[in-house]
């Protein structure tokens, strides 16, 4: 699972061709702030700002709520309410479907994906003794986790915990691009570390998105319309010598350092990611048949 800080949370954008000379811009509005600590930025083409001001509002009040829902560094958010407590009363139905998406992941991965991997992932960023570890890989186990539509339930209260870093961002750009489809738009791309791509670029062709391998270098470009798409990078942060930011649930070496998954939505890319870098190219495949409207853009 990934840390949903180390990336930029925000960035809405819909950058039109190059127009012919004489022919005038059209309207672009745009915001910068930041979210969850990170750069945002947000551009609406066709809009002036004073248009764009009260969806702009609504993103900002979006945001604020969905960290609310899935941010593992604010206190009172209802991830790290239920990680503290050991169950959550009334939980947000954003959560209870990221949940459902976490089960639906972790029983076509044959256990790949995931979310009570968390334990384990503070006890090697925190450079833990080697029983810590022991006893933090033995807390891992998703079946144990009792999610109702009352309430969530973690085995190990106060040592069981769950991460939603490797999918939650793709969530979040679901959720954004729900509201901007609400309020009337209909070509955007939006871009919060995962892309959804709404529509066609302001000049009728579909957006054109690269696609980075480990290093940040563009790898390859593709195009997209009306389709999502996530990048896992394992490589990116280090954790210790022997571990990078993605781990393995059953502590095997992970096969990719980075890939890339198209999909319908981004939560679903955003998932399938995360958990196919500790797969073989068979066993990806094998995955991916289960999902046919996903497909690996690149695999490094």
């Amino acid at each position: 699972m990934t840390p949903l800080s180390r990336r930029r949370f925000l960035t809405i954008s819909a950058a039109c061709a190059a127009l012919p000379t004489g022919v005038a811009a059209a309207p672009s509005a745009q915001w910068r702030g930041t979210a969850l600590g990170a750069s945002a930025s947000l551009r609406l083409e066709g809009l002036t700002d004073a248009q764009a001001a009260p969806i702009i509002a609504a993103i900002e009040a979006e945001v604020t709520r969905l960290e609310n829902i899935f941010s593992l560094y604010r206190p009172d958010s209802q991830l790290s309410r239920l990680n503290r407590d050991g169950h959550l009363p009334a939980p947000a139905p954003e959560l209870l479907s990221v949940l459902s998406l976490c089960g639906s992941l972790h029983r076509a991965t044959d256990g790949a994906f995931d979310p009570t991997i968390q334990p384990l992932w503070m006890a090697l960023a925190t450079g833990a003794s080697a029983d810590q570890i022991k006893a933090a890989r033995e807390t891992i186990g998703w079946d144990k986790v009792r999610v109702q539509p009352d309430a969530i339930h973690l085995p190990h209260p106060g040592q069981s915990g769950l991460t939603l870093n490797g999918i939650a961002q793709g969530a979040i750009t679901d959720r954004i691009a729900a509201l901007l489809r609400g309020h009337g738009l209909r070509d955007v791309l939006v871009d919060m570390g995962e892309i959804a791509a709404l529509g066609r670029r302001g000049d009728g062709q579909n957006w054109r998105v690269g696609v980075t391998g480990p290093g940040g270098a563009i790898h390859k470009r593709i195009e997209l319309r009306d389709r999502a798409i996530a990048t896992s990078d394992a490589g990116t942060l280090r954790l210790t010598d022997q571990h990078g930011h993605i781990l393995s649930p059953n502590g095997e070496a992970l096969h990719h350092q980075a890939l890339s998954v198209s999909a319908p939505d981004a939560a679903l890319a955003d998932g399938l990611s995360t958990a196919l870098c500790a797969l073989t190219d068979t066993q990806a495949d094998a995955v991916l048949a289960q999902f046919p409207d996903a497909r690996i853009e690149m695999r490094v």
